[in-house]
């Protein structure tokens, strides 16, 4: 155990149960080394469950790798007796590049809790259900971001029954999956095992699985094993000593200390080895030291380099060490392999996080246009982009394309539906659906990694929440009787997922390829064109034209003169062709995309 050399007593205690009753054995920890305290207990552990008392009050340590109900109790157990049928033949499915990827991020209740042929609703193995796979293959998605599944403390395992909601934000155990989406949280090995069966049955079919970890703060400081283990070591303190506040959360860790770092590097580490999970999603990335996401990413290459690692390039507030030292969105060029969310793509197409209300590009609003361009380039530098007229960046942050997440709307802040329906007083639901599609089709048509929301392809909403981290299922669950309603919007994302993935001019991975290959073309205000051009991924297919038209009228413009077939027009999609164009002037319809190809 990693502890204070001046700590008085360190006593461990191991019980019978992982809730309730009395220790049956205490034993005084000695300290062995400089920082470190070992015990050695006698007897068969098996099935018992232990914590760690120096005074702070009790806890299972920061290392616990299996606890109780409610992560109050470590527990001894047999990880290998948890490993699902065939676990050692579990593969990674293939990526070749981070640009063909395309996440779909997604919270286990969300997703699962009001769908009526579910056997295990809201839970990690409402994931391995065959409806669960069919929806996300048919969609086309080779990527799932699950929000926070780590033990976190909002919900109180003891009484799911109460059907209390979080994203689940506010970690406990950051190494062990939460026993809430797990069939039965008093049974430690069991939510270790049906997290295992999730991850297999994803990866069977061909779905990466990408793990939301927040190191940058934990649910408190009084109760957190950080503090209980080695008090203030793992927090940051401003100068005159307050607990500094960058993930807007009442702390933020200290990533620059050697334990602190240490800690999540292990931690990430395990995951991989232990779940197999191919990527990370790290929460509030701002916050943590560039060279420890660095040290991070070192070590995950020693291990697989096509595992993903993004994050949020912000913090919620000023963290205690420089902005120069931080992963912020600024210094990723410092961080090789390491991606960043682009707001400035997100709040051009919909409007900015600050105000619902304010629409943008979307609306038809005129000067969003190098803000879009910037993020359809991949947030690199391109010839044609001006930085002096991007929103939020006047210059370049990504090295690469697949540095950059192209999204336009995420856990976080309203759903794309609610946006619209926000910042677009009146629109009508033929208007909101076809804006809907447009918006995503800048965001799979953009050289970044795409990015959606799950059941942003059912049409979802969230009833106008903003932030509906603690809202009720009401607010935050799938609508799957959308599918019936709206299959016109699942098939216009399936067919521009699979059109991404069919034809590689749309993540071409590289810098210099997406310089040379990518064209912005002159088109009026409120509409953004470009040409994929020389580009030799399928013979037929060697020049590409997308035109995004935001306006409520059609628009004509100018194209390098030739003989088009046309692919997706007014809301539709057919890779084998809608009609043809020969010439050099194209109409786009009003509010949706044009994509031709020669």
């Amino acid at each position: 155990m990693f502890a204070p050399n001046d700590a008085k007593q360190i006593t461990v205690r191991v019980y019978k149960d992982g809730l309730g009753g009395k220790a049956i054995k205490r034993v005084k920890m000695q300290k062995t080394g400089n920082e470190c305290w070992t015990a050695t207990i006698k007897g068969d552990l098996m099935g018992k469950f232990y914590t760690f008392d120096m005074g702070k009050g009790e806890c299972p340590g920061v290392f616990a790798k299996a606890v109780g109900a409610n992560g109050k109790r470590g527990a001894i157990i047999n990880m290998a007796s948890t490993d699902p049928e065939h676990w050692c033949c579990d593969e990674r499915p293939v990526t070749k590049s981070p640009a063909d990827l395309i996440i779909y991020e997604m919270h286990h209740r969300d997703f699962s809790i009001n769908r009526q042929d579910a056997q295990y609703p809201g839970k990690f193995m409402a994931l391995t259900e065959p409806w669960a796979i069919d929806h996300l293959k048919s969609l086309g998605i080779n990527a799932v971001h699950i929000l926070p599944s780590y033990d976190y403390g909002s919900v109180d395992e003891t009484r799911l029954s109460d059907n209390k909601y979080n994203w689940g934000y506010d970690p406990v155990n950051y190494n062990v999956p939460e026993g809430g989406y797990s069939t039965n949280p008093y049974k430690p090995e069991v939510r270790i095992r049906e997290f295992k069966q999730m991850v297999q049955a994803l990866h069977k079919a061909g779905i990466r699985v990408i793990l939301d970890v927040v190191y940058n703060h934990t649910y408190d400081i009084e109760h957190s094993n950080f503090q209980r283990t080695y008090p203030d070591y793992f927090y940051r303190k401003t100068a005159d000593g307050q607990y500094s506040n960058g993930s807007g959360c009442g702390n933020e860790t200290a990533s620059e200390k050697p334990m602190m770092r240490q800690f999540m590097i292990e931690s990430v580490k395990y995951w991989i080895n232990e779940f197999h999970i191919d990527g990370f999603r790290f929460d509030l990335m701002g916050v943590h030291d560039i060279e420890t996401m660095n040290a991070i990413r070192k070590a995950v290459n020693d291990i697989d380099p096509t595992i993903f690692i993004y994050g949020e390039g912000w913090s919620a507030g000023a963290c205690a060490i420089p902005n120069e030292q931080l992963g912020m969105k600024a210094n990723i060029p410092q961080m090789p392999t390491i991606a960043a969310f682009s707001d400035e793509i997100r709040d051009a197409l919909r409007g900015p996080f600050s105000d619902d209300k304010q629409p943008a590009f979307l609306a038809g609003l005129a000067g969003h246009k190098e803000s879009i361009k910037f993020g359809i380039a991949g947030a690199i530098s391109h010839p044609q982009v001006d930085m002096t007229k991007v929103n939020y960046s006047k210059e370049p942050w990504a090295t690469e394309p697949t540095q950059m997440i192209s999204y336009v709307s995420c856990h976080d802040d309203m759903c794309l539906v609610d946006r619209l329906q926000s910042s677009i007083p009146g629109i009508t639901t033929e208007e909101l659906i076809k804006l809907d599609l447009l918006a995503q089709t800048a965001v799979f048509t953009s050289q970044g990694v795409p990015f959606m929301l799950s059941g942003e392809e059912l049409l979802r909403n969230k009833k106008g929440v903003h932030n509906s981290f603690e809202s009720p299922d009401s607010i935050n669950q799938l609508n799957w009787d959308n599918l019936k309603q709206y299959p016109q919007v699942f098939n216009y994302y399936k067919n521009l997922i699979q059109l991404r993935k069919n034809h590689p001019a749309f993540r071409l991975g590289n810098a210099d390829l997406v310089r040379k290959h990518l064209e912005f073309i002159d088109a009026p205000e409120s509409v953004v064109a470009f040409r994929l051009k020389n580009y030799a991924g399928r013979d037929d297919w060697r020049n590409i034209i997308v035109v995004l038209n935001a306006n409520k009228e059609p628009m004509e413009l100018t194209i390098p003169d030739g003989h088009y077939t046309i692919v997706c027009c007014d809301g539709t999609i057919n890779e084998n062709g809608l009609g043809t164009l020969k010439g050099s002037k194209a109409i786009v319809d009003a509010q949706s995309a044009l994509i031709l190809h020669d």
